[in-house]
């Protein structure tokens, strides 16, 4: 079998980009934790679950972040206490963001008197989506053209300077502002919720999305690129007048429970305050490339790149209690962060199933023991590929009945979850070391040597542990 990927490459760069090696060795940390896990008594006998006001640190003695965002939006009063806040937005409806400087003085002098700059971006709350996320925007704007996801009111913003939408990048906003100044940025989010769920037959949930801003500063090459601060929010957006309805909703359910049911609820507030996260991990937003004006035209969107951020990591023994701190924030664990204060790596490693679900509560426990624990969902889908320069170059072994010759050739396995061309696409460039957007179209040689176009159809239907060789040629890269 043979595929053939067009790539509008010279044959030098085709050739530096896959000859290089694929380092496909992986190790785990391979120790095991039965004997040692913690006992729930142990864990709940430490000073941080101890019912004592005194053994919790207060909250004036937290880091103060340089900055503070404010959405102008009320919060759900269907929220129970220690979940992540809940905001309702309505669609094409704009809303404030106050930018507050919240340095104490002295604090970063580097940025006084000068510009600082944020992106502003709308993205899945739902880790599933986030490992689809160009496919399901690619859907969006191929069923609304012309349209953006994320918009800035700027009639109604104040002192933000240079605002900018790229058009390639439709759910993402940036400007650049003056911390000392007063500043508030209205922004207008147009796809609602449920436009990314599967349709029944109505009255579908609409899924989450996350409104995250991050702040960079100027380094020495006058380059926005430097992490100041990140945070973000959950909310859901409603068609016009329903955030409104649905927040109403809530408030009567509210009123109907018992009293002593009202207190397992957070009160609605009438903003949303974002909270500290890590910077969203798509690097090539935060380059200082020039991006186009804010009414610039749409375009289509490229390959996303830096893809594979969005896994996670396996969290290490060897893990300091500040490095556990990190990843936690950087796998959306962020709410539990004050409760593991003092965990090192190998702390977290010890508890048992039941232990982080009493902690954590079942939705959010069973989800931070399966990261802790790095397991790994089984792919729909395992293709095997290798190079055909390869394969001729390699000696070939005879067999020992002589029937048939054994190449001793390296095949590299390509794991699919989509089952979607562009997520080979995808695929294909992390594996050779060239960018996605390299690849116009893939091909699979089929009867006769004639090239047919592999289509979503096409990779649903291959067989499962396949394999495929690579064949070079000048401007086309087949596959058998």
């Amino acid at each position: 079998m043979a595929w053939a990927l067009k790539l509008p490459l010279t044959d030098e760069v085709i050739e530096s980009g896959l000859v290089q090696d694929f380092d496909a060795s992986l190790s785990g940390i391979g120790q095991e934790l039965g004997a040692g896990a913690y006992s729930m008594s142990d864990v709940l006998a430490l000073p941080i679950f101890k019912q004592e006001e005194s053994n919790l640190p207060p909250d004036s003695d937290n880091k103060i972040l340089p900055f503070q965002y404010v959405l102008c939006a009320a919060t759900s009063p269907a929220v129970k206490l220690h979940d992540e806040t809940l905001t309702y937005l309505n669609q094409g409806q704009s809303y404030e963001i106050r930018m507050l400087d919240n340095r104490k003085i002295g604090e970063l002098p580097e940025i006084t008197g000068k510009m600082v700059k944020s992106i502003i971006r709308v993205v899945f709350h739902d880790r599933r989506l986030q490992y689809t996320e160009h496919q399901q925007l690619e859907g969006w704007r191929w069923n609304r053209p012309g349209d953006r996801i994320l918009d800035l009111d700027i009639p109604m913003s104040v002192g933000i300077i240079d605002p900018r939408a790229n058009p390639t990048q439709l759910n993402t906003v940036e400007f650049l502002w003056d911390p000392s100044k007063r500043t508030s940025v209205f922004i207008q989010v147009h796809c609602i919720s449920t436009e990314f769920t599967m349709r029944k037959h109505g009255g579908e949930k609409g899924v989450p999305f996350r409104i995250q801003i991050d702040t960079f500063k100027e380094n020495e090459n006058e380059e926005y690129t430097e992490h100041l601060h990140s945070a973000s929010c959950q909310v859901k957006v409603f068609k016009p007048k329903g955030a409104d309805r649905k927040q109403k909703t809530d408030r009567e359910k509210m009123e109907k429970r018992a009293p002593q049911e009202k207190e397992k609820y957070q009160p609605s507030y009438e903003t949303t305050i974002l909270t500290e996260c890590c910077p969203w991990p798509e690097v090539t937003y935060v380059s200082n490339s020039p991006s186009p004006g804010f009414n610039s035209t749409h375009n289509s969107f490229p390959v996303a790149e830096g893809y594979e951020c969005f896994k996670i990591s396996n969290l290490l023994p060897t893990a300091t209690p500040q490095d556990a701190q990190q990843w936690l924030l950087r796998n959306r664990f962020s709410p539990f962060c004050r409760l593991f204060t003092n965990f090192s790596g190998a702390d977290l490693l010890k508890l048992t199933r039941e232990d982080v679900i009493q902690i954590c509560g079942p939705a959010d426990g069973i989800r931070l023991f399966n990261a802790l624990k790095g397991r790994v969902v089984r792919p729909r889908l395992t293709i095997y590929v290798c190079q055909e320069s390869q394969q001729t170059r390699d000696q070939q072994v005879k067999h020992e009945n002589g029937d048939r010759p054994i190449y001793h050739t390296v095949y590299h396995a390509i794991y699919l979850e989509e089952l979607t061309s562009a997520e080979l696409t995808e695929k294909i460039a992390q594996l050779f070391n060239i960018l996605p957007r390299q690849i116009n179209q893939i091909f699979k040689q089929g009867p006769t040597g004639i090239h047919v176009l592999v289509s979503d159809e096409m990779i649903q239907n291959f067989q499962d542990e396949v394999c495929f060789v690579l064949d070079t040629m000048k401007g086309i890269r087949a596959w058998r």
